[in-house]
């Protein structure tokens, strides 16, 4: 596995004193490296934290000590030395990884012990010792595909053989066991490996279920190692860089571009709303709640004259006899009629719009009672007539 995380980072304007491998080997494995001049040349070292905590309990010194370069010294971080962080804790990816390898480990031994036992279809039991020499005997020709003798009835009587309970579905279980370790290994470190125990087809929804967690280690490690070269930079006057390589940096684009559209996607939803709100006011004409502001409101007048008329007395007692509501194509043409001075926008947002009108009961009983009252004076006849 520390092969493969050799490949996560990518550096450039390293100096040839320090290789990238061994620089991320010290990262990786110790969790740290500290960079510092010996004799005029840039070197990365593994040494021992030490000496006066600072406010935040952070060391202070480094001590390293270099048997090749016959040399050794107690370093001041910050001022004699850099200290590059592999992560924010500086723990390094040993830890986790010895965490997943002891159990695959263990999960092999147990393959390996389930692999064995499918060899024992039965298990042989004898009385006594004789007999179980024979049975030895027997199998052993059998193996070694000689045709065995069976010397005596004794031997029938007292061997006894009882059939292994076996099943492979141990074998599916130390398998699948086997599969999650290494997909959840590789998902630790940014690699996408899907572990989903379904038997059947995935969708994509399931198969990237585990996007999200797959980068915020790497992440963290890529932070702390800009933010070390950035400090070697500083203090030696370098010029090195560090970014994503191979699988992680291909990763990393798949997350940008999905990111950039769905950012499209939110945009043309938006813009789809604004249309839906449009089309929600102009409805609202049909209803009397809203109107139009270039054209609806000559409409909504022209009708509102229209109403007062005689013709439109007719129409509403038409309409109490038939249930109290017209047609959307009676409406569409009256208000068409009422505004022929308007644009074709205006005809077109009066076409098709259902107009339900409620009948008051009161108004028809109203007209009934003047109707049918002879008695009263021509002055209370035309109070009706002028109430209706």
């Amino acid at each position: 596995m520390l092969n493969r995380t050799q490949r996560i980072f990518k550096y450039t304007g390293l100096p040839d004193t320090i290789p990238q491998r061994m620089f991320e080997y010290l990262l990786q494995v110790n969790g740290f490296a500290c960079v510092t001049k010996v004799n005029g040349e840039l070197y990365a070292f593994y040494g021992g934290l030490g000496g006066e905590p600072d406010v935040y309990y952070q060391p202070t010194v480094c001590v390293v000590s270099s048997p090749a370069l016959k040399w050794s010294d107690t370093l001041k971080i910050g001022e004699d030395c850099v200290i590059v962080r592999g992560d924010s804790c500086m723990r390094g990816l040993i830890p986790l990884f010895n965490r997943y390898a002891t159990a695959m480990v263990e999960n092999d031994l147990s393959f390996k012990l389930a692999t064995i036992n499918t060899r024992i279809q039965a298990w042989v039991t004898a009385p006594d010792d004789t007999t179980a020499e024979a049975g030895n005997k027997y199998l052993e020709d059998v193996e070694a595909g000689e045709l065995g003798v069976i010397a005596s009835n004794e031997f029938l009587e007292g061997i006894k053989v009882q059939p292994v309970q076996g099943s492979i579905r141990t074998f599916t279980d130390l398998i699948e066991y086997q599969q999650y370790l290494k997909a959840s290994w590789y998902n630790e470190i940014g690699l996408n490996a899907n572990y989903n125990m379904k038997r059947e087809k995935l969708s994509t929804t399931e198969s990237q279920m585990n996007n999200d967690a797959l980068l915020p280690l790497v992440d963290d490690m890529l932070e702390q190692r800009k933010i070390g070269v950035e400090e070697v930079n500083k203090m030696f006057g370098t010029n090195i860089t560090v970014e994503f390589d191979s699988s992680w940096e291909k990763l990393l684009r798949e997350f940008e571009s999905s990111q950039v559209d769905e950012g499209s996607d939110t945009d043309e939803s938006g813009d789809n709303a604004g249309d839906s709100d449009a089309r929600r006011r102009y409805s609202e004409v049909g209803d009397g709640t809203g109107v139009s502001e270039e054209d609806g409101g000559e409409t909504t007048e022209s009708n509102s004259e229209d109403s007062g008329s005689d013709e439109s007395e007719e129409d509403t007692s038409d309409v109490g006899e038939s249930g109290g509501s017209v047609s959307g194509e009676t409406s569409g043409s009256e208000e068409t009629s009422g505004s022929e001075g308007n644009d074709d926008t205006a005809s077109d947002i009066s076409v098709g719009i259902e107009v339900h009108v409620d009948v008051n009961d009161e108004s028809t009983q109203l007209e009934k009672e003047v109707n049918n009252d002879d008695g009263k004076d021509d002055s209370d006849r035309s109070v009706s007539e002028d109430t209706d």
